[in-house]
C-alpha cells in the first residue's frame, strides 16, 4: 500500500481556520488552536445575537411609540388596546418608523384611531 502524506489536507484546513479569524486580535489571529477556538465562540455568539437582536429591535420600536404617543396623551398600552380594539393590524415597527421619520402623518393617525 502506498504511503500517503496529509500535510496538503492539514495545511489547507489550518489555513481555512486562519483566514476566518482575520481581524481577531492578538494570538487568536495568528495561533491555529487559539484561532479555533475563538472561531467556535463567535459562531455561538453570532446564533445567540441574531435572536436577541430580534428582541432588543422590538423593545426599542415599543420604546419610541411610546415616547411618541404620549404625546398626545396616550399611554403605548392603551394606545395599542386601541389599534387591537378597531382590527387595525399595523405592526410596531411600521409605527414606529412612522412616527420617527413622519411625524404629521404619525399625528394625523393617532387622532383618527383615537
Amino acid at each position: 500500500m502506498a504511503r500517503v502524506k496529509r500535510g496538503v489536507a492539514a495545511s489547507k484546513r489550518r489555513r481555512n481556520v486562519l483566514e476566518m479569524a482575520k481581524g481577531f486580535r492578538w494570538r487568536r489571529s495568528k495561533n491555529y488552536v487559539a484561532a479555533k477556538e475563538a472561531i467556535l465562540k463567535a459562531g455561538k455568539y453570532a446564533h445567540r445575537d441574531r435572536r436577541t437582536k430580534k428582541r432588543t429591535n422590538r423593545a426599542l420600536w415599543i420604546l419610541r411609540l411610546n415616547n411618541a404617543v404620549r404625546l398626545f396623551d396616550v399611554t403605548y398600552s392603551k394606545f395599542i388596546a386601541i389599534l387591537k380594539s378597531k382590527n387595525i393590524e399595523v405592526d410596531r415597527k411600521v409605527l414606529s418608523q412612522m412616527a420617527a421619520e413622519n411625524p404629521t402623518v404619525f399625528a394625523k393617525f393617532v387622532e383618527k384611531v383615537k
